[in-house]
C-alpha cells in the first residue's frame, strides 16, 4: 500500500513552518515530497533502479534557504512560463504592463503563483498509487486589492496533482478561467533533475527536437532554425552550456502523441525518462554554473507567448 505522510521544515522566525506531503511506495523505497506552501514545488524525488535508488530532484532543506533560492527550483510556471518583455502586452484591445521580476534584462518572469500557497484538495493511496491534489486561487481584480498583480486582472483556479506509482511520477495540471472575460494563459514546470548529484559532465541528454528557438540579447524569442547536427539524438553534455528552447517533436505512443527527454548517465547505465503530454509544445533547457543539475522544462508556450501568441491558450469564462 503507498502512503501519505507529512513532515514539518523548520521554519522561519515568527512564521509557520512549511509542511512537506511525502508520497510514499514502501514496497520499492521509492518517495517524493511536495510542498504546497511554497509554490505547490516536487521538492524531492528519489526512485530506483534494481537494488539502487538515485536521487532525482533535491531542492533547498530548509525554510531560509527556499526563500533565498532564485533559481525556481521544481516552480510551477502559470499563467506564463519563461520571459515577457518589458512585462507588457495587448489583449483583447487593451494593454497590459506586469511586474518586472528579471531586472538584469527587463523581462516578467516566470508567472507569479511561485512562491504562493497551494491548497490541498485531495490526497488518497491505494495499492498502485499515492496521489495529492492541490490548488492555487486567484481572484484578480475581483479579490482582495493586494492580492491582484499588476498587469493580469484575469481571474483563475490552478490545480496541479502528482501521482507516484510503480511507473514512476506523473505531474498534471488543469488551469480555469474563473473571471467574466477571456484570459490569456500559459504554463510550465521549472525542475531542476540530476542523478545523484553527479556533474552532469557525465550525462548525455536525448532531445526531442529538431526545432531550436532562437533567442535575442534579452532571452527573448527571434525566429527559429533547425537544430544543430551536434544536438539532435543523443550527445555529451561535458564543457556544454545550455539555456535554449525548443519546439518539441512528438511521436506515437501506445495511441497518444508524446515528446520524451532522456538524461542517462552511462557509467551507471542508468536513465531518466521525462515524457511530456502534446499540449506541452515546447521544452527548455538550461544547464546551472553548478554542474550538479540540468533544468529541463516542459513548456504549453513559446518564450514571450503573451506577444508573439506562439502556444498560447485563450480560456473562455468557465473554459
Amino acid at each position: 500500500m503507498f502512503t501519505i505522510e507529512t513532515r514539518d521544515i523548520d521554519p522561519l522566525e515568527g512564521a509557520e513552518p512549511l509542511t512537506d506531503y511525502i508520497l510514499t511506495n514502501p514496497q520499492t523505497g521509492e518517495w517524493a515530497t511536495i510542498l504546497p506552501a511554497f509554490g505547490g514545488i516536487l521538492r524531492q524525488l528519489v526512485l530506483r533502479k534494481g537494488d539502487s535508488r538515485y536521487t532525482l530532484i533535491d531542492s533547498p532543506g530548509s525554510a531560509q534557504a527556499l526563500l533565498a533560492d532564485e533559481t525556481y527550483a521544481g516552480a510551477l510556471l502559470y499563467p506564463f512560463p519563461s520571459r515577457i518583455r518589458h512585462g507588457v502586452y495587448r489583449f483583447d484591445g487593451r494593454d497590459y504592463a506586469l511586474p518586472i521580476n528579471e531586472t538584469m534584462r527587463g523581462n516578467a518572469l516566470h508567472g507569479f503563483v511561485h512562491p504562493k500557497p497551494f491548497a490541498v484538495i485531495q490526497q488518497k493511496t491505494t495499492l498502485e498509487h499515492a496521489l495529492l491534489s492541490i490548488r492555487y486561487v486567484y481572484e484578480g481584480n475581483v479579490g482582495p486589492a493586494e492580492e491582484e498583480v499588476p498587469g493580469y486582472p484575469f481571474p483563475f483556479t490552478l490545480t496541479v496533482t502528482y501521482r507516484l506509482t510503480a511507473r514512476g511520477l506523473t505531474l498534471t495540471f488543469e488551469a480555469l478561467n474563473t473571471g467574466l472575460t477571456r484570459s490569456p494563459a500559459a504554463f510550465g514546470w521549472h525542475p531542476y533533475f540530476t542523478l545523484n548529484n553527479t556533474d552532469i559532465d557525465n550525462l548525455t541528454l536525448t532531445l526531442p527536437t529538431q526545432t531550436e528557438v532562437t533567442l535575442d540579447e534579452h532571452l527573448i524569442t527571434s525566429g527559429t532554425k533547425p537544430a544543430p547536427a551536434n544536438r539532435l539524438g543523443t550527445f555529451s553534455l561535458k564543457k556544454v552550456e545550455l539555456d535554449t528552447p525548443w519546439l518539441a517533436f512528438f511521436e506515437e505512443v501506445n495511441g497518444q502523441r508524446k515528446a520524451k527527454t532522456v538524461l542517462h548517465w552511462p557509467e551507471e547505465n542508468v536513465a531518466l525518462q521525462l515524457t511530456q503530454s502534446e499540449s506541452l509544445g515546447y521544452v527548455v533547457v538550461y544547464t546551472p554554473t553548478r554542474r550538479d543539475s540540468i533544468a529541463i522544462e516542459p513548456l504549453t508556450a513559446n518564450v514571450n507567448a503573451f506577444n508573439n501568441g506562439q502556444g498560447l491558450t485563450i480560456l473562455n469564462p468557465g473554459e
